[in-house]
């Protein structure tokens, strides 16, 4: 098909549009760098981000084994070892770098170009989404537009960029672990 066989990893591009990106937030915005560990969090929302967590895990299970069973567990099964790393490593170099982006950068700098509530959060999923084209499949676009608007709407509830980062790498785990990670890491055929 369109796929290039040896593309880049996407997250390799991520740091230098980080760097962009800390630029312009430090001398165009009021951004304060405490606010990359910013993590004050109610109960209230821990229970509603629990039930939402288990109500995702709960779909995402039911998809695969309704429509894909041979891809069930099938990056934990295959090699373990590298899904233990990816648990490690895709929330610390991959998620929280694109929260920043995606959450941080989005909502301080194009406040003014989606006013409101609901239009920036639109605004953030829809580009979170979008980003994910490189994929080359509808299941990555779905699931991040509304992994997205979850992400963005509860960004702008808590203004925690590290707790959505966290609710971020559970859900990418999540997702790499009941066997969807092909659809977000081209070369996971190699490690299965």
């Amino acid at each position: 098909m369109y796929l290039v066989k040896r593309f880049p990893l996407p997250s390799i591009f991520l740091i230098p549009v980080l760097i962009f990106v800390f630029f312009i937030l430090r001398y165009r915005t009021d951004f304060k760098w405490k606010e990359l560990v910013y993590l004050r969090i109610t109960r209230k929302q821990l229970i509603r981000d629990g039930i939402i967590l288990s109500a995702s895990a709960a779909s995402l299970l039911v998809l695969v084994l309704t429509l894909m069973p041979g891809k069930f567990l099938n990056l934990p099964r295959a090699n373990p070892w590298i899904w233990l790393a990816l648990g490690a490593f895709y929330p610390v170099f991959s998620a929280y770098p694109q929260e920043i982006l995606y959450r941080t950068f989005i909502f301080r700098r194009y406040t003014k170009i989606f006013p409101g509530k609901w239009p920036m959060i639109a605004a953030s999923g829809v580009s979170f989404s979008f980003v994910h084209i490189l994929y080359y499949h509808p299941i990555s676009m779905l699931l991040t537009l509304i992994g997205g608007i979850y992400l963005a709407s509860t960004y702008n509830r808590t203004r925690s960029v590290l707790y959505t980062a966290i609710l971020h790498g559970v859900l990418g785990m999540l997702v790499f672990t009941v066997g969807l990670g092909e659809y977000f890491w081209l070369e996971m055929y190699d490690f299965i």
